[in-house]
């Protein structure tokens, strides 16, 4: 391998370093041959000089070596694989892994758990009595196979590379990195070989990516590395200006997305899902945009996406009756506070983040890794950005452990909101969609 002080001084400078050299460091850091100050020296340099396309498809391509990939043979589905970079009440893949299976597609989903202010799909499956998110690679396939959808745990050994990076990236202030983070998404999505992969680029007070030019530079960029390597990439930047469902949970995010995938719960969380279904069959099966959205809702109102979501739920040790009355399986919070506007008009924006950050202090999230999750906790808000407000409606509810607790995040909520005199558009759902299939 070429001297890791040679790489680091290459980006320093600001020359674009070759793919043989890119790949050895990094292999040789997972290894844990280069030093992390070596490797946080490049790091800083990365995000200062910044990468062009080919340097990040090579660390992409150099993290998904550095470990072992996931084999899906035997699964005869076309597969498709839907990510969001993160978000408030983001539960698109609840709805939308158990409405693909009923569309004839198969879902084989690795998922990870809360971050920061953000929820965790693992998390919010496993406030399901019984359900198991860690599965062994045999008995994943084989319920992608037979249910249509399967949602686990990253095993230890894929990209390992990347594991090492994030928290060293995380430790030095370099997360925010657009190539940085396209090789750490991309190479997760790479290392699973699925036909077709929709990323939901989040831009937002809600998102990490808080412009939508950072998301979007950022959803290029991914499509752009999905096509080099071969593989059918869609992007699309999103909005997460404000919460995109109401729950902001766990078992409240569950209980949502039982509703949802009943037909009884319209809103912009049922619209993102229905969109990105939309692209998955137009794609796979060659329909029109039109006919394939009338065909997802016609799928997921008719009850066959919640059917599916009931047999994943059973196929992964959970308790099925979830499907029919989430509350009498979930776990309820013992305090159930009422959030009441304080102030008449529109509403004008909200901080997504804070009530995110609120959402985490009241347990339904982890201030540390190893903190442990209150799959109760949470909260639920229920106006959107445009919506009139009259002082004393309710417009959330609390779920806590205590008064104290309760009351404090429901004074966080109000404090997040901004409210106008004067009528306020609605955010648009999708700002744009980028890559097409190779």
């Amino acid at each position: 391998m070429t001297d890791p002080r040679d790489v680091i001084a290459a980006k320093r400078d600001g020359r674009a370093i070759p793919e043989e050299d890119l790949d050895g460091f990094v292999r040789a850091y997972a290894r844990g041959e280069i030093p992390d100050y070596q490797a946080s020296a490049f790091l800083m340099a990365a995000y200062i000089r910044g990468m062009d396309t080919a340097e990040a498809l090579a660390l992409t391509r150099a993290m998904v070596a550095s470990g072992e990939t996931v084999e899906l043979r035997g699964v005869t589905r076309p597969i498709v694989d839907k990510h969001s970079t993160g978000g408030v009440a983001d539960s698109v893949t609840l709805v939308f892994a158990p409405l693909a299976a009923a569309l004839g597609l198969a879902v084989a989903k690795l998922s990870g758990r809360g971050l920061g202010h953000t929820g965790g799909t693992l998390d919010k499956l496993e406030s399901i009595p019984g359900l198991r998110t860690e599965l062994e690679a045999d008995a994943f396939v084989r319920q992608v196979e037979e249910v249509g959808c399967a949602v686990a745990a990253q095993t230890a050994d894929l990209v390992p590379a990347d594991k090492v990076l994030y928290a060293l990236r995380d430790a030095t202030a370099t997360v925010s990195s657009v190539p940085l983070i396209a090789a750490s998404v991309m190479s997760k999505k790479l290392a699973v070989p699925t036909h077709h992969v929709l990323l939901d680029g989040k831009a937002g007070s809600g998102a990490f990516m808080k412009t939508t030019r950072e998301a979007t530079d950022l959803a290029a960029l991914c499509a752009e590395i999905g096509r080099g390597w071969g593989r059918a990439i869609r992007a699309a930047v999103t909005d997460m200006s404000q919460p995109l469902g109401e729950a902001i949970g766990n078992a409240l995010d569950v209980a949502e997305a039982v509703e949802i995938l009943s037909g009884a719960r319209p809103g912009r969380l049922h619209d993102l899902v229905v969109t990105f279904a939309t692209e998955a069959v137009a794609h796979f099966m060659g329909a029109g945009r039109e006919e394939a959205r009338t065909r997802v809702e016609g799928v997921l109102d008719s009850g066959q996406a919640l059917a599916s979501f009931a047999r994943m739920v059973e196929a992964q040790g959970g308790d099925p009756r979830v499907t029919e009355d989430p509350w009498a399986v979930l776990p309820r919070a013992p305090v159930i506070r009422p959030i009441l506007a304080d102030r008449t008009g529109y509403l004008a924006a909200v901080e997504a983040e804070e009530l995110g950050r609120a959402s985490v202090d009241l347990g339904a999230g982890r201030h540390r890794k190893d903190d442990a999750i209150d799959p109760a906790a949470g909260i639920v808000f229920l106006p959107k950005i445009g919506d009139r407000l009259e002082a004393g409606m309710e417009i959330g509810v609390v779920h806590g452990r205590d008064e104290d607790a309760a009351g404090a995040a429901a004074g966080r909520v109000l404090a997040a909101l901004a409210v106008s005199e004067e009528p306020v558009e609605a955010p648009r759902l999708v700002y744009g969609w980028h890559g097409a299939a190779p």
